[in-house]
């Protein structure tokens, strides 16, 4: 089993009420499932992703990955835990705007420690994976939108997680740029990487083994 989240409930309060992000989600995801979460905006869907992904804390409920207790781990250790194995593919990027393309892809290799020689040709492979060799020495205010997007899904896959967390993967990117990424991610899969992807596009979720519907914070 790669994560298991048992009546999960996160929620904030505002003028004396709490407001449910998440309502009582239990949730099992085993290695090299492709999962598709839909739903309509505010349904809860990137908060889930961000528990997921450990980015977010929640209120209630225990959560296992890999057999460790996240909900009882120290932030550090928590960290240490979603930068070895945890891949993320944001709608927004985040991608480090004083960093070249090249920086920024290589950027997760640093903490998890490659050597040089091995940086250097993951970065080199994966520039060519996606076509963007000629922009290594730009920066990201540089590129066009759909351009950060394939940088910021070239940093997620880098690290070789055994978890890809995509929030919109496709958002910003033309028809055909986004067909090449689910198609990408199709092919991690089948190599055994697990993917969960939040994503509007009925097109998209069917690339999914399985579709979670979120309603108001719960599973429906």
């Amino acid at each position: 089993m790669l994560l298991e989240l048992k009546n999960i409930f996160k929620w904030v309060n505002s003028g004396g009420q709490r407001i449910f992000l998440l309502k009582d989600i239990n949730l099992s995801v085993e290695e090299g499932e492709f999962i598709s979460v839909m739903g309509p905006s505010g349904s809860g869907k990137s908060t889930l992703l961000n528990v997921i992904g450990m980015l977010d804390q929640f209120n209630e409920g225990e959560y296992y990955f890999f057999d460790e207790s996240v909900h009882n781990l120290k932030e550090k250790h928590r960290s240490n835990l979603y930068k070895e194995y945890i891949g993320f593919v944001f709608q927004a990027y985040h991608l480090l705007d004083d960093l070249t393309v090249y920086e920024n892809l290589e950027m997760p290799l640093l903490y998890k420690k490659y050597k040089g020689a091995e940086r250097k040709a993951m970065v080199a492979d994966m520039l060519d994976r996606f076509n963007i060799v000629g922009k290594k020495d730009l920066f990201p205010a540089q590129l066009s939108g759909g351009q950060q997007q394939l940088v910021g899904v070239a940093r997620a896959l880098i690290g070789k997680p055994k978890l890809i967390l995509a929030d919109e993967p496709t958002g910003n990117l033309n028809s055909k740029q986004g067909e090449e990424i689910m198609e990408l991610f199709k092919q991690l899969n089948k190599e055994g990487v697990t993917i969960i992807q939040v994503t509007h596009s009925e097109k998209n979720a069917e690339y999914g083994s399985r579709i979670i519907n979120l309603l108001d914070g719960r599973k429906v």
